[in-house]
């Protein structure tokens, strides 16, 4: 019997040191508010998604994709990953044969080997060519910035004056340039307690950047900006909300100073579900400057979205704790902001999309 208990002592030891033992990535508790909850899985009209991938698009059966897009109403994705050439003919292509009108494709530059003999006539000419051949927009990656080198091998920056002619041919042809620059300012922030990425540099370690890899995080945004001003008469989308999510204070600012800037919600919506106050506020007042959009496609995602832009739910969970280790409050949109936010905006900005899959009012 005196083993008996030392052994039941022991088990309820290990345990209590089993529970005490839980690191911070571990500790996920399930919430015990209760308030009311409504869900949504599709969304209330139907949408542009103006920040969508589909690397394999040349030669891809979409029909799975087609109907995960049904599921959540999306009318039209935009693929930004449409490569050049060859690859977006076939894309395009792909998309005429197959699901006409419900994909279309942006075009993309390698920038490597600026300042080469003839590299930016050879550059804008298949732009040309790729915007005759279908595509209604250039995608430009992050490269630009951070890893892209001219043919000194050196950094490019952002608004390299040599770049100029890509970006007036856009504004010539009234093709949108979509862009992302940078990562969030608190990869290049000091990687200690105080950091709210803390745990996503942690399970994400190749995120983390510093002032001299390859320069400061303001640096980049101020370069960005600058090519924004330079090219007045060229619509610019800034993908991830130009990383000002967290301060729409600012970023109001800056739609102010730049009226050829608009903003897609892609991987920020973690940034709008904890202030719904302020981000309702900044929705209303810039409702014509916003697009939808989500980045990768992962489907079971967009009902957070949803959840965060059309319920006044509070307190529910986000979709990625590495993103976000805080609960979401949805921001409640009126009508006329969603239908701005999901498709107006969108067709406004990006030529020959098929209106006829929208609502007319």
């Amino acid at each position: 019997m005196k083993f008996i208990y030392i052994l039941s002592f022991l088990l309820l030891i290990s345990t209590f040191s089993f529970s005490q033992d839980l690191t911070f990535e571990e500790y996920n508790p399930t919430s015990t508010l209760v308030v009311p909850k409504h869900p949504v899985k599709k969304a209330k009209f139907p949408f542009i998604d103006v920040h969508g991938h589909q690397y394999k698009m040349p030669n891809q059966d979409l029909t799975a994709v087609i109907v995960a897009m049904d599921t959540l109403n999306m009318g039209i994705m935009v693929n930004l990953s449409g490569r050049s050439g060859d690859d977006l003919i076939k894309s395009v292509q792909n998309i005429k044969t197959n699901f006409p009108n419900r994909f279309v494709v942006f075009a993309n530059i390698n920038f490597n080997g600026l300042g080469k003999k003839d590299w930016i006539e050879n550059t804008v000419a298949q732009l040309e060519k790729d915007i005759h051949n279908g595509a209604r927009g250039l995608k430009v990656y992050k490269s630009l910035g951070l890893y892209n080198k001219d043919s000194d091998g050196n950094r490019i920056k952002i608004n390299d004056p040599r770049l100029a002619p890509i970006w007036n041919k856009c504004g010539e042809l009234g093709v949108p340039v979509l862009i992302h620059t940078a990562d969030p300012k608190s990869f290049w922030n000091d990687f200690d307690s105080d950091n709210e990425r803390w745990l996503e540099l942690k399970t994400h370690p190749r995120r983390k950047r510093s002032d001299n890899d390859p320069v400061a995080w303001q640096t980049l945004i101020n370069e960005q900006h600058a090519m924004f001003k330079a090219h007045p008469k060229t619509k610019f989308i800034n993908a991830h909300m130009g990383w000002y999510a967290n301060d729409l204070g600012r970023l109001g600012e800056l739609l102010e100073e730049m009226p050829n800037m608009y903003v897609g919600i892609g991987a920020i919506i973690a940034e709008l579900g904890r202030q719904p106050r302020f981000a309702k506020q900044f929705f209303e007042k810039y409702q014509d400057r916003v697009l939808f959009g989500k980045d990768s496609w992962k489907p079971e995602e967009f009902p957070t979205y949803f959840r965060v832009l059309e319920t006044a739910d509070e307190y529910f969970p986000y979709h990625k704790k590495y993103h976000a280790f805080w609960a979401m409050y949805g921001l409640d949109l009126s009508d006329e902001v969603l239908k701005k936010l999901y498709y107006k905006n969108a067709l406004k900005l990006i030529p020959n999309l098929d209106k006829s899959l929208f609502p007319k009012n």
